[in-house]
């Protein structure tokens, strides 16, 4: 028998997991669902190392943000072989990869986060519902008053309600069910005065979504999988923005846009221990095998293992043909099938430094995925549906040649901070990369509240930011910050017997809850530090 809630979270990302734990600090009682059968989204379910800012070592996150990296650090230095070098480093980055200094296995992440939330479960605060998707819900005088869930596995239904919901799936999908006022793909640009927006609205404008998968490399074996069903279209497929083939190392630098080559060198006889992570300096997208590497083999002791192991998540398996939110089940076998023929290629076709073609030794990771198949569980999606906001966060905030370096607008009821070039992905829209410098920039909570529905709250990527600046709100510790302070208002309101908007209106209730915000560690604002 499910309990009935204080919070109910539709979603089990990062973002929902930080809004569980938040609310069950503030003594809440919390039943979160969570469409597979991981928690965690972004880092595990979807198999993508964390994008973050540079300043992230020091400050910038939330401490259970810092926590939580902190706890898979520790993890590899109790369980794994490194060596006493790479043990002794504070800021051990497990995979050495260059997207970000702490680049690490899914399993990892998801041991860590299910430990996280593991006394608010024993304790029967906390009620997890892996495996089930919401199908509807019950709306009346601007309250959410039930949603329905489905039970993957055998189709049950089951009937959840709460004082407060919280959406953090990965599409807004609670926003569709619960008729909340949203926004999907591009604004136009009279909306917002933006300069990167299109002139016309673009409902189906989305960035592509990414099916991941991770490799090792074998030398001498032969782990070429079967010939993909619609390998001979992606093979043949060149997008008019791109210098040749998708599938191949010529690809449009995402700043720039100039054509770049990419180098492919499994297992490269360098040490890990040498490789920085710095994307203000260097995007490290360049160099494929290191760019996402998960796990540098020459970290541990000679012999443990035979491999690195990497994330693949590059510009070759972005997929933009199909948009996400209205034709999932087609953009979904699209972007598995493109995955699948860029591997296939990669074994087959695909140059080698030493002439040759094809690295049939290049082997699928299935025990690293947690799948049959060896793809990720899920989709990466970078862009969610969004609520309209009582603030809407836009171009004209956090654009660098808007605002100047040291600009970005200042937010009276700032909840958190971020920081991130605006990187959107090309769309199915047929746009090419829009890659443009930002500055760090605050979290208002405004942007949190839709304009008219009083308990429902996103948890995500569902914030009020427009097509433009998701590119730079739309990142790992950014809705972990955007989870965590929706969970902690929801406790708040709970507590106080107030709703949402009272906190963000009332001079006093908002700086009561910016108090409660500062002593969970909850960085509001910036040093003085220049974007990029």
């Amino acid at each position: 028998m499910i309990p009935e809630a204080d919070i109910l979270i539709v979603g089990g990302g990062l973002g929902g997991v930080a809004a569980a734990l938040a609310a069950c600090r503030a003594g809440c009682s919390v039943v979160m669902t969570e469409e597979t059968d991981w928690i965690g989204g972004q880092l595990t379910s979807q198999a993508v190392p964390p994008d973050e800012h540079p300043w992230v070592e020091q400050f910038g996150v939330t401490a259970t943000y810092r926590q939580l990296r902190e706890a898979i650090r520790a993890y590899y230095r109790q369980w794994y072989p490194l060596r006493a070098e790479a043990r002794a480093v504070a800021e051990l980055n497990p995979g050495a990869g260059r997207v970000s200094k702490l680049c690490h296995e899914p399993r990892v992440a998801l041991a860590v986060l299910e430990g996280m939330l593991a006394p608010h479960r024993a304790a029967g605060r906390l009620t997890v519902l892996t495996e089930h998707r919401p199908v509807a819900a019950e709306s009346d005088n601007d309250v959410v008053r039930s949603v329905t869930v489905r039970d993957l596995r055998d189709g049950t239904r089951r009937t959840l309600t709460a004082r407060y919901v919280l959406d953090a799936t990965e599409t807004g999908e609670l926003l569709h069910l619960a008729g909340v006022e949203h926004a999907t793909g591009a604004e136009s640009r009279a909306e917002f005065d933006e300069p990167h927006a299109p002139e016309a609205a673009q409902p189906l404008n989305q960035q592509g979504i990414t099916v991941c998968f991770a490799l090792s490399h074998h030398q001498g074996e032969d782990h070429t999988i079967d010939r993909p069903a619609d390998y001979d279209f992606w093979r043949a497929y060149r997008p008019e923005f791109w210098p040749g083939p998708l599938l191949g190392f010529q690809a449009p630098d995402p700043r720039t846009l100039e054509p770049v080559g990419r180098t492919f060198r499994p297992n490269p006889d360098i040490d890990p221990l040498a490789v920085t992570a710095d994307q203000s300096a260097d995007a490290g997208d360049k160099e494929l095998w290191g760019f996402r590497r998960i796990l540098a083999r020459g970290l541990h002791a000679p012999g443990a293992f035979e491999s690195d192991i990497t994330l693949v998540n590059w510009p070759l398996n972005d997929y933009w043909l199909k948009p996400y939110i209205g034709e999932e089940t087609e953009a979904l076998h699209g972007a598995r099938e493109l995955s699948l023929s860029l591997l296939y290629w990669l074994q087959t076709e695909a140059p080698r430094p030493d002439g040759g073609t094809g690295f049939p030794g290049l082997r699928l990771r299935p025990d690293v995925t947690g799948t049959t198949d060896g793809l990720a569980k899920a989709a990466y999606v970078r862009e969610s549906r969004r609520i309209k906001a009582v603030t809407t966060i836009t171009e004209h905030d956090v654009a660098i040649d808007l605002v100047g370096p040291r600009g970005g607008t200042r937010h009276r009821d700032s909840v958190g901070v971020g920081g991130y070039r605006i990187d959107l992905h090309p769309s199915t829209g047929g746009d090419s990369y829009i890659d443009i410098g930002s500055v760090p920039f605050e979290i208002p909570l405004g942007a949190l509240l839709p304009r008219r529905m009083r308990n429902l709250l996103p948890a995500g990527k569902n914030i009020g930011t427009t097509h433009i600046t998701n590119g730079c709100y739309r990142l790992h510790p950014v809705e972990w910050n955007v989870g965590e302070v929706a969970g902690a208002l929801a406790g708040y309101c709970v507590a106080e017997n107030v709703e949402p908007h009272q906190v963000q209106s009332e001079d006093k209730r908002l700086e009561d809850f910016g108090r409660l915000l500062d002593r969970a560690g909850v960085q509001r604002h910036w040093p003085d530090v220049r974007g990029y």
